[in-house]
Order: C-alpha cells, then sequence, then structure tokens
C-alpha cells in the first residue's frame, strides 16, 4: 500500500508539472498573440481613423469652400448691379443647391434672402462676429490634414444652430464696396449623418479586425510553439527520469528550434558528468573554505578597527591571517586535487614506506597541538605501492580532525600495523567520538556530525 502511494503521489506530481508547462506554453502563446494580433489590429484601427479622419474632413472642408465661392460670387455679381431690379436678380436664383443666402446692410438689417433661406438661422453679422469660428468635425477629424486651403479670405467661419436644433454652417463675407454683408449658409445635417453611419462602419470593421487578428495570431502562435511543447515534454521526462542517456525527438524543420533540440541532446551527452562533479565541488568549496575566510576576516576588521593596538597584538592578528590564508590556499590545493580526482587524472604510485610518511604527518601534528598528548602506540616498518603525497594527505586529515575535536587534557594515539598483505593505520582520540547513527556516512566527502560543528 506504501508504494503504491509512493506511485501515485509521483504520478500526481508528474501531472501537475505537465500541467504547469502546459499553462506556460499557454501564457507564450497568449503573449504572442496580444504581441502581435494586438498590433496588427492596432494598425487596422490606426488605418480606419485615419481613413475616417480623411474622409470626414474632406466632405466638411468642401463644404466651406463651396460656401466662400457662392459668397464672394454672391458680392461680385451685387457689386456689378446697378439697379434694384439687378440686385434682386442676384438672389433669383439659386447659385448652388443647398446654399442659402442672406445680405444684410451696414446697420446688420436683411436687405435680401434667396428663396431657400428660409429654414436657415437668421443671424445678423454681429452676432456670427461674436462667436467662435468653431470646427464643424470631431477632435478626431482635426488630426487629419486639411484637404484644401483652410484660409477663409476676407470672411469669416461659423456654426450656429436652427430651432429643431439642426447644426448650421456660416460663412460671412463683409461689405466690401457692394454695400452689403453676404452670409450664405449650407445645412449639415445629411453630411452629420453620413459620416456618423462611417464612424460606425471604421469602428465595426476595426473591431471585427482586430478580434481576427488576435484569433489568427493565437492560430499561429499554437502552431509555431508545437515544437516547443514537443521539446518540454520530452526535457520534463528526462528532468522526472534522471536519464541523462534519453534524447530529445528532432524538429525536422530545419530552422531555429531544430538547432535547438540538436544543441539539447549535444548537451544531455556530457551534462551529467559535469552536473555531479560541479555539485560536489561546490559543496566542498563552500563549506571548507568558510572557516579561513572568516577568520581572515575577522583579524582584518581588527586591524582597521582597532589601529592604536599594541605591535605584539597586531603581530598576533598577522600571524593569525597569515596561518588562515596558508589553511585556505591548502584548501584550495585540495580542492583542486579533488577535481583532477574526479575528471579521472590517475595518482602517482611507487614504492613507498609508509612508516616514515607517518613519522612525517606525526610531527606535523605535534605542531598543530593545542596541549593534547600524541603517542605512537605501535609502529611497524610496512613498504607498499602508492602515492606518499596523497596517502601523508590522508593521515593529517585524520590527526588533524583528532586534535579538532580532543579537548587539551586528552590524549591522540597512532598504530601502524600489518594485517596479511594490507597495512593498516589506526588513530585513537579521546574526544566525543561518533555517534552509531552516523558512522554509515564517515566516508562521504565532507560529512560532519551536527554535534560537532560548534566546536569548528
Amino acid at each position: 500500500m506504501g508504494a503504491w502511494r509512493a506511485l501515485r503521489a509521483h504520478k500526481g506530481a508528474a501531472g501537475r508539472r505537465d500541467g504547469e508547462a502546459e499553462e506556460h506554453l499557454l501564457a507564450i502563446r497568449l503573449r504572442l498573440a496580444l504581441w502581435y494580433g494586438g498590433l496588427a489590429g492596432l494598425l487596422v484601427l490606426l488605418a480606419g481613423l485615419i481613413t475616417y479622419a480623411t474622409h470626414t474632413r474632406a466632405h466638411y472642408d468642401d463644404m466651406d469652400l463651396l460656401l466662400r465661392g457662392v459668397a464672394e460670387h454672391i458680392a461680385e455679381e451685387y457689386r456689378a448691379a446697378t439697379t434694384p431690379s439687378g440686385h434682386d436678380a442676384v438672389l433669383s436664383a439659386p447659385v448652388a443647391p443647398d446654399i442659402a443666402v442672406r445680405l444684410f446692410d451696414r446697420d446688420g438689417q436683411q436687405v435680401g434672402a434667396s428663396a431657400n433661406a428660409v429654414p436657415a438661422p437668421a443671424d445678423p453679422p454681429a452676432a456670427v462676429h461674436a462667436r467662435p469660428p468653431g470646427r464643424p468635425f470631431d477632435l478626431v477629424v482635426r488630426l487629419a490634414p486639411a484637404i484644401v486651403s483652410e484660409d477663409p479670405g476676407r470672411g469669416r467661419y461659423g456654426l450656429t444652430h436652427d430651432g429643431e436644433g439642426q447644426r448650421w454652417r456660416i460663412y460671412l463675407l463683409p461689405e466690401d464696396g457692394s454695400g452689403v454683408t453676404v452670409v450664405t449658409y449650407a445645412a449639415l445635417q445629411r453630411i452629420d449623418a453620413s459620416v456618423e453611419r462611417f464612424r460606425w462602419l471604421v469602428g465595426l470593421l476595426s473591431g471585427a479586425a482586430l478580434l481576427a487578428s488576435l484569433g489568427g495570431a493565437y492560430l499561429v502562435a499554437g502552431r509555431a510553439l508545437r515544437p516547443v511543447a514537443t521539446l518540454n515534454d520530452a526535457a520534463q521526462a528526462i528532468a522526472r527520469s534522471r536519464n541523462f542517456g534519453e534524447r530529445v525527438p528532432a524538429v525536422p524543420s530545419g530552422d531555429e528550434l531544430s538547432r535547438l533540440a540538436a544543441t539539447f541532446n549535444e548537451m544531455l551527452g556530457s551534462l551529467q558528468q559535469a552536473y555531479e562533479a560541479q555539485q560536489r565541488f561546490v559543496s566542498d568549496a563552500s563549506h571548507e573554505l568558510r572557516a579561513p575566510l572568516t577568520a581572515i576576516q575577522a583579524n582584518l576588521d581588527l586591524l582597521a578597527r582597532l589601529p592604536a593596538m599594541s605591535d605584539e597584538e597586531r603581530r598576533e592578528a598577522v600571524d593569525e591571517a597569515g596561518r588562515e590564508a596558508g589553511r585556505l590556499a591548502q584548501l584550495v590545493a585540495d580542492l583542486l586535487i579533488l577535481a583532477r580526482a574526479d575528471a579521472g587524472v590517475p595518482l602517482r604510485r611507487q614504492r613507498v614506506e609508509l612508516d616514515a610518511v607517518l613519522m612525517e604527518a606525526f610531527s606535523q601534528a605535534h605542531r598543530l597541538a593545542k596541549g593534547q598528548r600524541l603517542e605512537v602506540e605501535h609502529l611497524e616498518p610496512v613498504t607498499l605501492d602508492g602515492d606518499p603525497a596523497r596517502l601523508k594527505q590522508v593521515m593529517l586529515i585524520l590527526l588533524d580532525n583528532a586534535v579538532k575535536y580532543t579537548p587539551p587534557s586528552g590524549r591522540i594515539m597512532v598504530a601502524l600495523r600489518r594485517r596479511g598483505g594490507h597495512a593498516e593505520l589506526t588513530v585513537t582520540d579521546t574526544g566525543p567520538g561518533i555517534a552509531a547513527e552516523h558512522m554509515p556516512r564517515v566516508f562521504e566527502r565532507f560529512y560532519r556530525a551536527e554535534s560537532g560543528r560548534p566546536r569548528d
């Protein structure tokens, strides 16, 4: 039952990872769709706004140009007529369809009007001058450049409303030798209705284009990311199985994703050994280098904070920092040795007198002792094949560990004996020893029992 629960838990964790991967892939697909689809939709929307603004501006500008042209024509004709009947004839026939004309004297009184001027507002010239000119179109249309010249000449444009609330465009041409002020009117109802319909059409088409762009970009992104999903599934399978001998399936497209798959497969070939070696090396280095670095930093901080310390105290701090620096250098050298060993560099083997090597290590351990009594309990001559430097290093490690964890009043004893075709080196101390639960792990690299760590 326990194995069944563990299997179900493993499958559940794998399912959650698959679900997370699908969510991440979906998020990328959605972001791509929003970026590229949104960009395309915005371009379409911008094109629609430009079309709407330009088209609308052209309608209103044409209307303004027509109003000015009619007003200038009426003023010219009225100035050329010399009789009252001639003046009446000027307004008898409309100059342009849907353009109403009113004439005012110098006192602002209406002296004539075209037949179609009845519905047009009868604003006197003073009222037209009192109002700001205004524009007949909205702010978006104002962003578009003018199709024709906006110069009103001698006249003035304006906007007004009739009794029913309809908008009228006005052009007022002041009196200039003709004796009258000419005001032309054009109802904007039909143009406004046309522009309103066009505005809705542009908005609907732009919105539809935006949605179509987003949907198309989402589909294209999904198709483009399909090989990425395949690579992701294969990578997750390898990560779950810890089997670096597996390979992701090749992508036959020959593009960047294909090269990515090939590169990933090449990386898997050397990943396992590099990963394990790196993890061991980083763990070893971070664990062993911390103590000497801390001691060096403490002594340097002491020198910096206490400039008035005595020469003897300063020398002790410098000597301590120097000793820790030497220890640090030795640790770095040891770690490099471990790295070379992990890389498969063979040891240098020769005939070694193991008892002589032990006495050299024993002599150095005497200098490390801090009150502990070091004794040779038993020593037999032993000769074997090996690397003398590495053998001495192992002995010094054992003796140094005994010195660290033995009280100053304790004893440390070494013994070297022959055991058949082997040599047996024993280091015994009166320290706290190793608890039984930690014994199976004593050969793990740099492992320490937690109870021993505070003593270091």
